[in-house]
């Protein structure tokens, strides 16, 4: 039996994982980040999303490197594995590394060029409290939200602080209540909900500090 390296395995993982596929009419999640490392956190909100927004599949964007850290993030190739690992073949969550074929950096941009690929596909953009809060330091935050619907996802001791920052008080008109979070992919931005749900502590900072991903 022909084993692979581990250099040619994470390659062959990235080339996959670079052209998601996705029919007509489908609602997909795009949750973006450096998940280095990917965990249970990850997992736990993807799975609240696709159950309270009644998604047919959430996409992990692992991106290239982020804009707001000064330090650099492990390989693309090597967190697409270990995201691949953690999903166990999960069949409505998805690791890609398609910003790099895109050639996009900042989620504006993403956004703009995966509603271009595919135009018959209903996204919805997905984040943590805590990037709520900081979400104005984006660039073009405003273009995101009259470009995508946003969903915000609870994470521990960040919902007030969210619930207060200036893009929920700027937008505040267009927040959809909790209960109608089941429209909001339908819904034309901008528009945006934020969702209480049982949070988990886990945090990729806290993995890396702690020694469990070197």
């Amino acid at each position: 039996m022909i084993r692979l390296s581990r250099a040619i395995f994470a390659r062959e993982i990235f080339l996959f994982h670079t052209r998601p596929t996705a029919a007509v009419g489908l609602r997909i999640g795009l949750l973006g980040g450096s998940f280095d490392p990917a965990h249970d956190g990850h997992l736990h909100i993807s799975r609240i999303a696709l159950h309270r927004l009644q998604l047919d599949r959430v996409w992990w964007l692992l991106s290239p490197g982020n804009p707001l850290k000064s330090d650099a993030p492990a390989s693309l190739e090597r967190r697409l594995v270990a995201a691949n690992t953690l999903l166990d073949d999960h069949p409505k969550i998805e690791a890609t590394g398609i910003e790099r074929e895109l050639g996009t950096v900042y989620t504006a941009d993403t956004v703009h060029a995966l509603q271009a690929r595919y135009s018959t596909v209903r996204f919805v953009w997905l984040m943590g409290a805590d990037n709520l809060t900081q979400f104005h330091r984006w660039q073009r935050w405003v273009q995101i939200m009259h470009t995508v619907p946003v969903c915000v996802l609870a994470r521990p001791g960040e919902q007030v602080r969210a619930g207060l920052s200036l893009a929920a008080r700027r937008f505040a008109a267009m927040r959809l209540p909790e209960y109608e979070a089941t429209v909001l992919p339908f819904c034309t931005p901008p528009c945006w909900t934020m969702l209480s749900h049982p949070t988990s502590p886990l945090s990729s900072t806290a993995l890396r500090a702690s020694g469990a991903w070197t």
